[in-house]
């Protein structure tokens, strides 16, 4: 059996580096959004209870980080809990809570993070979440507001209706005070009022949802119209760095010509 892992392993390394080679040349994503799916499912189909999926995904994150790092990704977006979520058991959410608030915590002491120069931010109806969590948020993102060779986005309290609602708002309320026309309103406008508007570039290349669902569920709505997609058929937790690596080769090997 020994022998056998050790030749699992050894196939692995080899897969990993004909990749690595296949998308060495070749122009890579600047920006990836993914939808985190399938932790609570990893987590039953080995009778253990949803937060201990919760709590094996989010150490799959900071795996993640580093690849993207070490290929790079200059932004990452993780969809990490939608308004939709607050919908499952209270137990649960609280869980999720906990462990947010224990994953701020280490991304405020992380060498990584201050090394590479990450900006952290969280993009969402922030104001939904609980008082403990809004107040690490903002003190990782005060930590971190002067970096800018590596962005990190934390969708939480994240819907893209609810985005697109709240820009919306903005601008009408701007209207209404005489700062704006509405003949002045156009595309540029809107994105300058969304959530992801202090990047340098909001729309994701390629989105990633794991988990085998194909379909976005409100994801980066506005920002997801040119993205290329790649469904896995992997839960988070199981989500490996080959998986990331052929989701690249697949972003390079089709022709983005934007309604061209």
């Amino acid at each position: 059996m020994l022998r056998s892992l050790l030749s699992a392993i050894g196939i692995y390394k080899v897969y990993k580096w004909w990749l690595q080679m296949q998308i060495e040349a070749k122009e890579r994503p600047e920006h990836i959004g993914i939808i985190l799916d399938g932790n609570r499912r990893w987590a039953i189909v080995r009778d253990m209870i949803p937060w201990q999926g919760h709590r094996k995904g989010a150490e799959k994150i900071k795996k993640f980080l580093e690849w993207c790092i070490d290929l790079g990704i200059k932004t990452i977006t993780l969809y990490a809990f939608s308004t939709e979520n607050f919908q499952r058991p209270e137990r649960e959410v609280d869980e999720i809570m906990k462990l947010a608030e224990e994953n701020l915590e280490e991304i405020l002491r992380s060498e990584s993070i201050h090394r590479n120069r990450v900006c952290v931010r969280a993009i969402g109806r922030i104001a939904q979440l609980p008082p403990s969590v809004q107040q690490l948020i903002h003190k990782v993102e005060e930590a971190t507001a002067d970096y800018d060779r590596f962005y990190l986005n934390l969708a939480l309290a994240y819907g893209g209706r609810a985005e697109i609602v709240d820009a919306a708002k903005q601008i009408v309320s701007k209207v209404e005070r005489g700062e704006m026309r509405p003949d002045e309103i156009d595309e540029s406008v809107f994105e300058e009022h969304l959530y992801t508007s202090f990047l340098p570039k909001q729309d994701p290349d390629l989105i990633i949802r794991t988990s085998g669902e194909a379909r976005l569920s409100g994801f980066l709505i506005w920002q997801s119209a040119y993205s290329e997609l790649f469904f896995v058929d992997v839960y988070w937790p199981e989500f490996r760095e080959i998986d990331l690596l052929r989701a690249i080769r697949g972003f390079q090997q089709r022709h983005r010509r934007f309604g061209a």
